[in-house]
């Protein structure tokens, strides 16, 4: 019977031991297990990160609340996004958070957005669902929480403003369309703007802001291919505000 078994496991490529290695080279280990673990442990507790901007949801239920309030939820090009610079003066609240897909800000509807008592929110979301940041998403799963978050503020009396997704581009070191093919954006891209628009919300189009003619982000308007520098930033606050002061309307 064991002579059987192992066998089986020979002949089995995902059960096969690795070759010999010729030098011993495994990967960097740091210097403290047992606290990494527990870190990630205590990481995973948050997944969806509702510990990120309680105290300032927190400080902000606690005062008045400001005529014309407007929650820009989203990933990292929304987190990244100093609202205070490039909009200033203006009661614009950031609920970005890197790294985030749709189903994480599905479940921060309430304490990040629901709860200010914003009279718009304008929603970036999906390039992440694209790239599998919290495992495989179908787009029906990505189009559904992007449809459940949007009922949600409705039903809250919050104006919804839909952006289109970013493009990405290969022109920096790191190659961005492997994790975010273009077809697949623009896939989504066309069901938030027919979505919008039988919705009732606003569809703001990023993509068409900051799409050059090869259909990829313009070269020099990022740093990574992804996020926006301050020259992509540039491009979109008309875009955004238009869309705001239409939703105000």
């Amino acid at each position: 019977m064991l002579k059987q078994i192992s066998a089986v496991l020979f002949y089995i490529p995902s059960l096969a031991f690795p070759q010999i290695a010729e030098q011993f080279q495994p990967p960097k280990a740091n210097c403290c297990l047992q606290g990494t673990a527990q870190a990630l442990a205590d990481q995973l507790q948050d997944w969806n990160q509702l510990g990120r901007y309680y105290e300032g949801n927190e400080k902000l239920k606690s005062e008045p609340i400001v005529d014309g309030r407007v929650v820009f939820m989203g990933d990292s090009i929304t987190d990244g996004w100093k609202l205070a610079q490039f909009f200033a003066g203006k009661p614009y609240v950031n609920r970005g958070i890197s790294g985030q897909t749709t189903p994480q800000m599905l479940v921060r509807m309430f304490p990040d957005v629901i709860n200010l008592k914003p009279k718009v929110m304008i929603l970036l979301a999906g390039t992440n669902d694209i790239a599998g940041n919290t495992g495989p998403s179908t787009f029906q799963q990505i189009t559904e929480n992007i449809q459940a978050i949007t009922e949600l503020a409705q039903a809250h009396g919050i104006k919804v403003i839909l952006c289109s997704v970013m493009p990405i581009s290969d022109y920096t070191t790191r190659k961005q369309s492997p994790k975010r093919p273009p077809a697949d954006i623009l896939k989504l891209n066309d069901w938030i703007r027919t979505y919008a628009s039988k919705s009732g919300a606003i569809f703001a189009d990023y993509f068409k802001a900051v799409v050059d003619d090869k259909g990829m982000l313009r070269d020099g308007f990022s740093r990574d291919g992804l996020h926006p520098n301050d020259k992509g930033y540039e491009l979109l606050v008309p875009v955004a505000e238009e869309a705001i002061q239409k939703a105000l309307r």
